[in-house]
């Protein structure tokens, strides 16, 4: 084994401390841990399925761990807990690399690490996980179901056993086995300096593997690519980084050149430049968000695509039908909700989220769509969207808002969805609810509603 191959396995380490015990983003630490490292492009991508496929396990490679010691995971010296995860991960999911590597490589991690005294403790249990592997094997029969599905897809028992409730035990599988696909890189084409025949040209001449969406006339996947700090689309504003089934939230919005549009929650900014993009950044667009950091993330967006029409206020979206009253031709409200559409993209928020997060989030929604609502004038266009498949955060909000306040009504959103060359794609849905699964994308929401 390598030194290279060691200060992987070690970096990774660093990165799954930092995710577990402080609370980082896996992608923020990983690009911050990445950057500062002089490893090769290959450790490079070692490091990356080593993070991802480790913080994605979490709780399944925790129950794992406590088939082979009687000490229990949270009270294990938290360097240690990071140790057996990444050796445990790769006993059980990476079938190329020698047990021999794994167990010696996580021993010196630890003697370097500060925890050398309890390298043998690491030697033994991840031995006898070499061993033993069987000793691990997931429960199934009657009154397994649920528990095996959870653990073999990675996901928590609680949330496994709600979308069994809600959708049924196949389905719920289904849309397990989807979260655990690679998703694809989207860009979205910065139509204010051309066309996506012209940036799919630039993408190829540069060595990715482009292809146009099927959802979305700006859109483009990346099947294959190298560093974005690397790629000049990107830098020089001909491209915005976006997932296509959130490119079609501005057509749903369909704003006209010149109108006044506000965005409630806009950051980081993808949707309300993809909304300035189709108005021509002709108009006025009033971006909000509560913390100010995001906020300048807008702003740089906006300065890199070239956009002017949009301005950036410090704003509580439950304030904005006060502070805007009647003002809007077209309000978005991209709420914040429980990320149950895009757990694939993010490996750690499946263990972070709970179900004490989701019971308190439809409130918050209407009270935003309440205030958003004012702030619309009459004739105008209020949209509510969100990247969540959970019927309390979306349809369930959007029939309480409309039962509230009679002067909204239901338009047919499907009717607004382009296909991957502009045209109409002529659903008939009053809501259109995407579901990973079926339509092969991130889960996402979108209710268009009409002011009269």
């Amino acid at each position: 084994m390598t030194m290279k191959a060691d200060a992987a396995r070690e970096t990774a380490v660093r990165i799954l401390y930092e995710v577990h015990e402080n609370c980082a983003y896996a992608n923020v630490a990983l690009a911050q841990a990445l950057r500062r490292s002089n490893l090769s492009d290959q450790d490079r991508r070692f490091v990356t399925e080593l993070v991802y496929g480790s913080v994605k396990a979490g709780g399944t490679i925790d129950w794992i761990i406590r088939r082979y010691t009687t000490r229990p995971v949270r009270r294990l010296q938290p360097m240690i807990r990071a140790i057996l995860r990444l050796g445990a991960y790769q006993l059980f999911y990476l079938d190329r690399v020698p047990a021999s590597a794994v167990c010696n490589t996580s021993v010196e991690i630890a003697k370097k690490m500060g925890v050398r005294s309890l390298s043998g403790f690491v030697n033994g249990v991840l031995r006898t996980m070499a061993r033993d592997p069987k000793k691990a094997a997931f429960p199934k029969g009657k009154g397994h179901a649920i528990e095996g599905l959870a653990l073999a897809s990675q996901h928590p028992e609680w949330l496994v056993r709600r979308w069994v409730r809600t959708f049924g035990f196949a389905e719920a599988e289904a849309l397990c086995s989807f979260d655990n696909t690679e998703p694809p890189l989207s860009l979205r084409t910065n139509t204010l300096r051309g066309d996506r025949e012209q940036l799919l040209a630039s993408l190829k001449a540069e060595g990715a593997e482009p292809e146009a969406s099927h959802w979305t006339p700006e859109g483009i996947r990346l099947l294959r690519h190298g560093s974005l700090d690397a790629l000049t689309p990107l830098q020089d504003g001909r491209a915005q980084v976006q997932d296509e089934s959130s490119m079609l939230v501005a057509h749903v919005v369909r704003p006209r050149p010149g109108a006044t549009v506000i965005d409630c929650c806009a950051a980081p900014g993808g949707k309300t430049t993809h909304l300035a993009a189709l108005m021509g950044d002709a108009g006025r667009i009033i971006a909000g968000d509560i913390y100010e950091h995001k906020l300048a993330r807008i702003r740089e967006n906006a300065d890199r695509l070239g956009i002017r029409s949009i301005e950036t206020q410090l704003l509580d979206a439950r304030e904005a039908g006060g502070k805007y009253p009647g003002v809007a031709d077209c309000v978005l409200v991209d709420a914040p909700c429980s990320g149950l559409g895009v757990l694939r993209r993010k490996p750690d928020a499946r263990w972070r989220k709970t179900e004490a997060e989701l019971a308190g989030l439809p409130a918050l929604q209407l009270a935003i769509l309440k205030s958003a609502g004012r702030a619309v004038k009459a004739g105008g266009t209020l949209v509510y969207s969100t990247c969540t498949i959970e019927l309390a955060e979306n349809q369930e909000v959007v029939s309480t808002f409309l039962q509230s306040d009679p002067a909204f009504s239901l338009e047919v959103t499907g009717a607004y969805l382009p296909d991957g060359n502009g045209n109409a794609r002529h659903r008939t849905e009053k809501m259109v609810q995407l579901m990973p699964h079926v339509d092969g994308t991130d889960g996402f929401f979108i209710a268009r509603m009409k002011k009269e």
